[in-house]
């Protein structure tokens, strides 16, 4: 029997299987959940010039306790007219810029104002320099503000436009088609004759990559046929990145995955891995695009596309971190020794603690829908008691 890969030297080989997919420069508009393909560099100081950072006065702190000559009024946006002389004061607000010569602002609460006369009348003024954004107290140009490979979210792309930003270079989004295998999937919805299941694993993985840059195809649907599925795999390797097979991964007498990718000219690198579920995934090259055959059961589909497809789809996408993150928390319950494979126990995190559950056949669907966490137990691990930690993976 060949020796099972342990999982991060598998997922390792089939992110180098391809380079991440050529850049392409988008609007702002279109760059949401796109991960950079080059740093962002601060174009500007920012602020540009003190700003004020409340509405009030602009005074010289040395002109204190006042009284002073109200001169003029800058708003948000304009340029201030006149520069601030000695005991005089000028009206600005949040946002605006600080006339040359003022040094402070007092806010408004704290003076009176009578025509062109303004007055003291709070106490806590505070010290010179008071509610004044200084220039480049943000950033100053030539800050790094986002490294290559960060997912834009909201704040990152505020953070790019105000850095003087034209548009963002990022990684081509991958062209994924799923393509489910089994004589006995009917499509969701559909009459079901005995023997038959419905398909929901296209419909499961379509929905994983909804929020990962990529562009979907449709799932489809294939019979138990290695004739047909050599055909259509050379089709779809023409128009797509990656090619996910469900179903057919494995050894079975219509497991016919590794023969159709023979057949179609494509090549092998790694088959079987050291976890359960997911044992029998398969990882090869056809032309330009790569193939991931995943198991057919429902939770092995699941764990093994949370391991190995949604990281290849970051990968060509340039995530700098394309493998999910394992987090730790304390156990609500026993949890019983490690096996020959590492597992992955769906599980639920709630109030800071972790309880898988007890059903962990890979044909269970139902525990999909309570788990928001996969438990990670090592190959040959001790038992744990309540409260001891354990390694965990979001997957909601």
């Amino acid at each position: 029997m060949s020796k099972l890969l342990p999982v991060e030297e598998a997922q390792a080989r089939l992110l180098a299987l391809r380079a991440p997919l050529a850049p392409e420069n988008i609007a702002f508009s279109e760059s949401l959940g796109r991960y950079l393909s080059e740093d962002v560099i601060a174009l500007r100081d920012q602020p540009a010039a003190p700003l004020s950072a409340m509405d009030g006065y602009a005074i010289r702190f040395a002109d204190l306790p006042g009284p002073w000559t109200i001169v003029g009024e800058i708003a948000a946006g304009a340029a201030p007219e006149r520069p601030v002389e000695p005991g005089e004061a000028m009206r600005i607000f949040t946002g605006a810029m600080l006339p040359e010569g003022a040094d402070t602002v007092i806010i408004q609460e704290d003076v009176t104002a009578a025509d062109t006369q303004l007055t003291l009348t709070g106490e806590n003024i505070g010290s010179r320099g008071a509610h004044i954004r200084d220039r480049g107290s943000d950033f100053v140009a030539g800050t790094p503000l986002l490294p290559a490979g960060t997912r834009l979210h909201s704040g990152a792309i505020a953070a790019a436009i105000m850095g003087g930003a034209a548009q963002l270079g990022v990684g081509t989004r991958p062209r994924v088609a799923i393509l489910t295998t089994g004589d006995e999937l009917v499509q969701p919805g559909r009459a079901l004759a005995p023997g038959q299941i419905p398909d929901s694993n296209g419909t499961m993985l379509a929905a994983m990559l909804a929020p990962e840059p990529a562009i979907v195809t449709i799932p489809l649907h294939i019979r138990d046929d290695r004739e047909t599925l050599a055909k259509v795999l050379k089709e779809l390797a023409r128009r797509h990145d990656v090619i996910v097979t469900v179903g057919g991964a494995s050894v079975g007498d219509h497991d016919h995955v590794r023969g159709a990718l023979d057949d179609a000219g494509g090549t092998l690198d790694f088959w079987k891995i050291a976890m359960r579920p997911g044992k029998p995934l398969i990882a090869g090259t056809l032309g330009d695009a790569l193939l991931l055959g995943l198991p057919g059961n429902p939770s092995s589909a699941f764990v093994t596309a949370t391991l190995f497809l949604l990281p290849l789809v970051r990968h060509l996408a340039g995530a700098r971190h394309p493998l999910p993150e394992i987090r730790r928390a304390p156990l609500a319950a026993a949890l019983g020794p490690g096996g020959q494979r590492r597992d992955y126990l769906r599980a639920r995190l709630d109030n800071g603690l972790l309880r898988p559950f007890d059903g962990q056949d890979s044909g269970r669907t139902f525990p999909l829908a309570e788990a928001n966490t996969l438990v990670i137990r090592e190959i040959g691990a001790a038992p744990r008691a309540a409260g001891e930690p354990a390694d965990y993976i979001d997957i909601a």
